[in-house]
C-alpha cells in the first residue's frame, strides 16, 4: 500500500509539472484570452473584476492563476518528499524545490512567442508555495494540538 502511494504521489507532482510546463508554453494572446475567460466566468457569477479593477483585472487573474498552481505545486511536492524526510527538511526541501521549478518556468517563457520571464513571478510562485506550508503546518498544529487536548 505504501508503494502504491509512493507512485500516485509522484505522479501527481510530475503531471502537475506537465501541466505548468504545457500553460507557460502558450503565447500571449492563448493566454490572455484565458484569463479573460476566468473574468467573463467570474461576472457571470456576480463578481466584476473589470469594475472592481478596471484595467488591472487581466493582471490580477493572472498573478492569482500563478499563486494557486504553486500553491498546487508545493502541496504535491509537500507530499513527495515527507515520504523520504523528516518534516523540518520536507518543508526546507519543498520551498526550495518550487523557487527553483518558479525560475526554470520563467526562463522557459522567454522563449514562448509574447511571453516574459519575470522575477516577480517567481516571487509570487514562491510565496504561493510557502502558503501551502503554512496552512499544512497550521492546519497540523490544530489537528494534533488544539484539538486533541
Amino acid at each position: 500500500m505504501r508503494n502504491k502511494r509512493k507512485i500516485i504521489n509522484w505522479f501527481l507532482l510530475i503531471a502537475w509539472m506537465i501541466v505548468i510546463f504545457i500553460m507557460s508554453n502558450q503565447p500571449a494572446k492563448i493566454s490572455d484570452s484565458q484569463s479573460e475567460g476566468i473574468i467573463n466566468i467570474l461576472s457571470a457569477i456576480g463578481i466584476n473584476m473589470n469594475g472592481i479593477f478596471g484595467q488591472l483585472a487581466n493582471f490580477i487573474v493572472r498573478k492569482c492563476a500563478h499563486f494557486l498552481e504553486y500553491m498546487i505545486l508545493s502541496l504535491l511536492a509537500f507530499n513527495v518528499f515527507k515520504i523520504y524526510l523528516n518534516i523540518r527538511r520536507v518543508i526546507s526541501v519543498t520551498i526550495v524545490f518550487v523557487f527553483f521549478y518558479a525560475c526554470s518556468d520563467e526562463i522557459h517563457q522567454l522563449f514562448v512567442l509574447g511571453r516574459e520571464g519575470a522575477f516577480r513571478d517567481v516571487i509570487i510562485d514562491t510565496l504561493g508555495g510557502i502558503t501551502t506550508i503554512l496552512i499544512s503546518i497550521f492546519g497540523a498544529h490544530i489537528v494534533n494540538g488544539k484539538l486533541n487536548r
